[in-house]
């Protein structure tokens, strides 16, 4: 006997979307039938007719900046990532203090994690100048993979790589076995360009310029290329990178590509002065880039659609001066409905946004149990209602800071239940 059927009249099973019910023993899926099929087990729910039976969304970009700073936590974050349907996410090593560059730092993290969690939650490791002998001890201790920056991260903790220090980081990487995340911008590029002043988004948007985006790939695959290690593009905001993505990709070399849901979303000639809740690094750019980015997922150029949830406390926005302002999107709870009102708009499917939301970053970070629904995976799902339209209030959002972009924004798609390895999770939140 189960302990949990779910039944619903669209299920997504193998890319399409059909009726089946779903059991569940022990926190996985251990039968996929037909939506009529006799399965014992004491609770059994039917989904709404208008809901969807989605796998569990994966957010492999998330900034907790926890311990050490009271910018977001794990309960707080988790319980936004849950409302999503998102059921996993993967912590980013930056921004917490202290940073996630040695195994005792991960230990803390974990400490300051453990049961305090609405979802699945994994670590990414930093890869900086100082810790080069760390990363094998790092793999050991379960971290997904790691990340590393090619500018300045903005934070004297976590330094940069230069070119030489990064293609040694490869190297490594290549001989565990493991997959380094890139921030590809080039350090070179943005100092040699006009920092940011004021509150013209113009003057922010030059001071980060495509060029250095495309240096900074051109490095990433080169040196994918000559070493073999796999490499990821984080927050591809410029699409003049996509042509050195789809020749690196046809040509074999191991390189991966995510954007994210404020690329898809936004619009530089719409950004308003002062308007530092949109600041974000790399920036976001014009309306042309934007339909550039929607094709480079249509073709598969771009593999995943994450969140680079990069929250801060308000006054690190500096009162709507781009020159002084933390660059980041508070963004988490809101990033499958935001994603989804854009690509059914430009005629995607539910497939589609759960191959770049599930699927593939779950895959990015090494999880072979979930970001489908199969048996013998985890029962990580979401009921989603795909035509649920409504306006983003701040008021409504459960991260610790609710300063974000997405004010007034209408998004379309609700989660109406997260399960959790079987266990509901809404609830919970509410309670």
């Amino acid at each position: 006997m189960a302990d949990l059927v779910l039944r619903a009249q669209r299920v997504l099973l193998d890319g399409e979307l059909r009726p089946a019910s779903v059991a569940v023993t022990g926190g996985v899926i251990t039968d996929v039938g037909e939506v009529d099929a006799d399965v014992r087990a004491p609770i059994q729910i039917d989904v709404p007719a208008h809901a969807v039976l989605l796998p569990g969304f994966v957010d492999t970009h998330v900034h907790v900046n926890e311990p050490g700073t009271d910018w977001e936590g794990f309960e707080t974050a988790t319980a936004a990532a849950a409302v999503a349907g998102i059921t996993t996410t993967v912590d980013m090593p930056l921004d917490c203090r202290p940073v996630t560059t040695t195994v005792a730092a991960l230990r803390a993290k974990q400490v300051v994690a453990e049961g305090n969690c609405r979802v699945d939650v994994g670590f990414w490791a930093g890869v900086v100048p100082e810790n080069p002998g760390e990363l094998g001890a790092l793999a050991s201790a379960g971290v997904r993979g790691f990340k590393c920056f090619l500018a300045d991260s903005g934070n004297p903790d976590f330094g940069h790589l230069t070119p030489a220090q990064f293609r040694t980081a490869m190297s490594r990487i290549a001989e565990l076995g493991s997959v380094l995340l890139v921030h590809a911008e080039s350090h070179r590029v943005i100092a040699g360009s006009a920092p940011p002043h004021g509150r013209h988004y113009s003057s922010f948007l030059r001071s980060r310029p495509d060029a250095a985006e495309e240096d900074a790939v051109g490095l990433v695959i080169d040196t994918a290329a000559a070493s073999g290690a796999r490499a990821h593009i984080v927050h591809v905001s410029s699409a003049n990178v996509l042509p050195m993505l789809a020749d690196a990709k046809r040509a074999g070399i191991p390189v991966t590509a995510e954007t994210c849901p404020h690329y898809l979303t936004f619009t530089a000639e719409a950004i308003p002065d002062g308007g530092t809740e949109f600041a974000a690094c790399p920036p976001v750019r014009d309306a042309a880039n934007r339909d550039r980015l929607w094709d480079g997922l249509m073709d598969g150029t771009l593999d995943m659609v994450v969140s680079d949830h990069s929250p801060c406390s308000p006054k690190l926005k500096a009162d709507g001066d781009f020159g002084q302002a933390f660059g980041g999107v508070s963004s988490l709870q809101v990033g499958p409905s935001a994603v989804w009102a854009h690509a059914a708009q430009r005629g995607f499917g539910l497939p589609d946004l759960s191959r770049w939301m599930a699927q593939q970053p779950a895959a990015l970070a090494g999880f072979a149990d979930r970001g489908s629904i199969a048996p013998g995976l985890r029962a990580d799902l979401c009921a989603f209602d795909p035509d649920a339209e409504a306006p983003v209030r701040t008021d409504d959002l459960r991260h610790r800071h609710r300063v974000s972009p997405y004010e007034g924004v209408t998004v379309r798609g609700a989660a109406l239940q997260t399960w959790v390895a079987g266990v509901p999770m809404l609830e919970a939140v509410a309670a």
